[in-house]
C-alpha cells in the first residue's frame, strides 16, 4: 500500500526546469537537498534507510550527501514509480483532470529547448536539398542541351562543331537565330559570348556563310529560340545553386569543405543524411560511403571489397598512382571523419583545422611519391590551434577597430549635432534681437509722427 507522506511543488516552471537540468546532469539541487533533509528519517550505521531514484545518476551524489541512506534503482524502484505516475490523480487530491499532462508538457518542451541548441545558419537541410537539385540540374541541362544542338543543327549544324561548350553553343543559337543574319558586323557579339576570342568567332561567322544546313520557317525558329532561352536561364540558375552551396558549406562545414571540396563534402554530408551523422561514422565507413552496392557484392561473392565510394570525385585520389589510390582514400576518409566532428561540435566556425588537414594529406601524397617525413598528427592539431587563435585575435582586433570608428563617429555626430544648436540659438536671438530694433523704430517714429499732430491742433485752438 503506498501512501502519501509528503508534497512539495515547485514554485514556478524555471525552479522546475532548473532541477530538471540538475538532475539529468546527476547533481542534487539546493532544493531537493532540503526536502530530503527535511523528510528522511534520522539514519546510522546501525539503522540504514532505502532511497529510490528514477535516475541512477543522481544516486552517488545524494550518496555524498547522505552516507548513511541506500540509493536504490532496481526494477522494483522503477515499478513503484510507474504506479505513482499511473495513479498520480488519486494521490494529489487537489489536483484538477489533465494537470499533471500539461504540467509535464510544458516542463518537457522548455527542457527539450534548453538542451537543443538550434541554429538556423548551421542547418544542414538545406545542403542536402541544394546537392540533390544540383545533380538533377546538371542531368537536365545536359539532355535540354543536347536537344538544343539537334534541334538548331538542322539549321546550321556546322555550329556544333565549332563551339562544343553547351552554354556558348545555346547563347550562340539565341544571338544568331537566323544564320543569313550574321554578317561580319556581329564579329565582336560573337567574340563577347566566345570569351573574346575573336578567331572562333571568325569561324562562326564564314561558316554560317557556306553552312549546308536547311532554312526554317518563324515559327519554328520561335520554338527553338524559345527552347535555347531556358536552357540558359537552367545554365544560369546553376551557377547562382552552385554559389549558395558554396557559401552555406563554408558556414556549416567549412573545414570539410576546405579539405575535400564544397561538392564532394555536401554529398558525403547528404548521403550520410546529416552533418551529425556523418560526424558519428568510423572512417572506414566514411571511406567506402556511396559504395554500398559494391560492398554487399563483395562481401556475398566473397571478392575484394571498394577501397573508396564518393571521396573518388576528390582531387587527392586523382593525383595518387594507381597502387597508392586505396592508401591515400583510407588516409583521406580519416581527415574527414576529424574535420567533420570539428565542424558539428565546435561553436564558432573556422577554417584552421581543415587547411592543416589538406597541407596533412598533401604532404602524405609527397611521402608516397618521394618518401619525405609528413608532418606529425600532433604538430599539425598544434598548427592548427595557433592558427585559430591567430585568426580570433585578427577578429577581435578588427571588432575593436569598428568599435573605435563607431565611437569616433558618435562623437563627431554628437559635436556636429551641438554645433548646429549653437547655430541655431545664436541665429535665433540674432533674429529677436532684429525684431526687437525694428519694433522700437517703428514705436520711435511713430511718437514723432503723433507730436507735431498735437502742435498742430494746439496752434488751432
Amino acid at each position: 500500500m503506498i501512501e502519501l507522506v509528503s508534497f512539495a511543488p515547485f514554485k514556478g516552471a524555471a525552479q522546475a526546469l532548473e532541477n530538471a537540468n540538475d538532475i539529468s546532469e546527476g547533481l542534487v539541487s539546493p532544493y531537493l537537498q532540503s526536502i530530503l533533509e527535511l523528510n528522511l528519517p534520522k539514519s546510522s550505521s546501525k539503522n540504514r534507510i532505502a532511497l529510490g531514484v528514477s535516475d541512477k545518476n543522481l544516486g552517488p551524489s545524494i550518496k555524498e550527501i547522505f552516507p548513511n541512506v541506500d540509493v536504490l534503482s532496481n526494477e522494483i524502484v522503477q515499478d513503484f514509480l510507474r504506479g505513482i505516475r499511473v495513479h498520480g490523480a488519486k494521490l494529489f487530491k487537489d489536483l484538477q483532470d489533465g494537470d499533471i499532462e500539461r504540467a509535464q508538457l510544458g516542463l518537457g518542451h522548455a527542457f527539450s529547448r534548453a538542451k537543443v541548441k538550434f541554429s538556423v545558419q548551421k542547418n544542414d537541410n538545406h545542403i542536402i536539398q541544394a546537392i540533390a537539385l544540383l545533380d538533377q540540374l546538371d542531368k537536365d541541362i545536359n539532355t535540354f542541351a543536347m536537344r538544343v544542338k539537334e534541334w538548331y543543327g538542322w539549321h546550321f549544324p556546322e555550329l556544333a562543331k565549332i563551339v562544343p561548350d553547351n552554354y556558348q553553343y545555346a547563347k550562340l543559337a539565341l544571338f544568331i537565330k537566323d544564320k543569313t543574319s550574321l554578317t561580319d558586323d556581329s564579329l565582336h557579339d560573337v567574340a563577347a559570348i566566345l570569351n573574346e576570342d575573336s578567331g572562333l568567332a571568325q569561324r562562326v561567322i564564314d561558316n554560317a556563310k557556306i553552312s549546308m544546313g536547311q532554312d526554317i520557317s518563324e515559327q519554328d525558329m520561335d520554338n527553338v529560340i524559345t527552347f535555347a532561352q531556358r536552357v540558359v536561364n537552367l545554365f544560369d540558375y546553376r551557377q547562382q545553386l552552385y554559389k549558395y552551396l558554396t557559401d552555406k558549406m563554408h558556414t556549416v562545414a567549412p573545414n570539410l569543405s576546405t579539405l575535400i571540396g564544397e561538392v564532394v563534402g555536401a554529398r558525403l554530408i547528404s548521403h550520410a543524411g546529416s552533418l551529425t551523422n556523418l560526424s558519428k561514422q568510423a572512417a572506414s565507413t566514411v571511406q567506402i560511403l556511396g559504395a554500398e552496392k559494391a560492398l554487399f557484392r563483395a562481401l556475398k561473392t566473397k571478392g575484394n571489397t571498394p577501397k573508396y565510394g564518393l571521396i573518388y570525385h576528390s582531387s587527392f585520389i586523382g593525383k595518387a598512382s594507381a597502387k597508392n589510390k586505396g592508401r591515400i582514400s583510407r588516409y583521406l576518409a580519416n581527415k574527414c571523419s576529424i574535420a567533420s566532428r570539428i565542424d558539428n561540435y565546435s561553436e564558432e566556425p573556422t577554417t584552421a583545422f581543415g587547411e592543416v588537414l589538406k597541407k596533412q594529406v598533401e604532404d602524405r601524397l609527397k611521402f608516397y611519391d618521394t618518401g619525405s617525413a609528413p608532418m606529425k598528427n600532433s604538430d599539425a592539431i598544434k598548427a592548427a590551434l595557433a592558427l585559430n587563435g591567430a585568426d580570433a585575435e585578427m577578429k577581435d582586433a578588427e571588432e575593436e577597430e569598428e568599435e573605435e570608428v563607431e565611437v569616433k563617429s558618435d562623437k563627431k555626430e554628437k559635436k556636429e549635432k551641438k554645433d548646429k544648436k549653437e547655430k541655431k540659438e545664436k541665429k535665433e536671438k540674432k533674429d529677436k534681437k532684429e525684431k526687437k530694433e525694428k519694433k522700437d523704430k517703428k514705436r520711435k517714429s511713430d511718437d514723432g509722427e503723433e507730436t507735431p499732430k498735437k502742435k498742430k491742433k494746439k496752434s488751432k485752438d
